[in-house]
């Protein structure tokens, strides 16, 4: 695991990973063992992180869970825009205890209106073969800017935001999409992602933390292949759905490495996919997510 000092936000990075996690801490009902209630990470927008969510209801279901099963897979659709003002009630419905596998559906609801529906599948650790697509070659994350260096340039509550109260730090190998695009027409990026600081060794948490970070990122490759940038004028995005794979463990405190695309782009959906591993070159995890993403002038 990754000690305190190997980061180098410093305070302020360790601070907003700790909130993170106050956050994501989700309470359960005194009177229903199947319901649980949160709250939202402030935001400037006024509207809940979706990676947020994702990560509540994750760690909902988790709760209901029979020991030593982690989840293995996650698919989940976002319904509603949720306000951060208010609280979220997370409703988990036992969907399948089998032998192996368990099944859960969980409701994250606000107003008595569902913002999100999803289903998640959890496994318990069996032997069994094991293979995975090799890592692309990556320069070194460190020796990369973060993208907090390039935000804190721009004059503006959202790119303040991202520089400095996300719980994580992110390094592009290519020229980052922040505030102008990329005209080479492709949608491929390497992306080095990692808490900026320490988490608890839970590896539900952790793979709760992964789709919370990896929805800052999931809907470039469609930006970035369609030549618009974060800046782009008059951009309207929205998660739509997504859908996760864990395959081994995974530390969120160390420094990851997402391989992303965008495989098809069309009627103002575009789909990002991500490969994501370990620094050692373990795959961990496998992601896709489809938006909407729309700028002016499209037909």
């Amino acid at each position: 695991m990754t000690s305190p000092t190997a980061h180098a936000d410093g305070a302020n990075g360790q601070d907003a990973v700790r909130h993170v996690l106050e956050i994501l801490d989700v309470t359960a009902s005194a009177d229903d063992q199947d319901l649980f209630h949160g709250q939202s990470v402030p935001h400037p927008n006024g509207r809940v992180f979706g990676g947020q969510v994702l990560a509540q209801s994750l760690l909902a279901a988790g709760r209901t869970v029979p020991d030593g099963r982690l989840p293995h897979s996650m698919h989940g659709y976002f319904l509603r825009a949720g306000a951060v003002d208010q609280d979220i009630d997370f409703t988990v419905e036992r969907l399948r205890d089998g032998r192996s596998f368990t099944a859960r559906r969980t409701h994250a609801l606000q107003g008595g209106a569902p913002i999100l529906s999803m289903i998640a599948s959890f496994q318990e650790s069996q032997p069994g073969f094991s293979y995975a697509d090799p890592m692309p070659d990556a320069p070194d994350p460190e020796s990369l800017a973060s993208a907090g260096e390039a935000l804190r340039e721009v004059n503006h509550p959202l790119a303040e935001f991202w520089a400095s109260e996300t719980p994580f730090d992110v390094r592009h190998v290519e020229q980052s999409i922040y505030l102008r695009p990329d005209q080479s027409g492709r949608g491929d990026q390497l992306v080095w992602m990692r808490a900026r600081g320490p988490v608890p060794d839970d590896q539900l948490l952790h793979r709760a933390l992964l789709a919370y970070g990896c929805d800052q990122v999931m809907l470039e490759p469609v930006l970035r292949r369609a030549g618009e940038s974060w800046a782009s004028r008059g951009l309207s995005i929205a998660s739509l759905d997504h859908a996760m794979w864990w395959h081994r463990d995974v530390h969120v405190d160390e420094w990851l490495l997402y391989a992303q695309s965008s495989p098809s782009g069309q009627g103002g959906r575009g789909l990002g996919a991500a490969r994501i591993y370990a620094q050692d070159g373990t795959l961990v995890a496998s992601i896709a997510q489809e938006g909407m993403v729309r700028v002016p002038g499209d037909h």
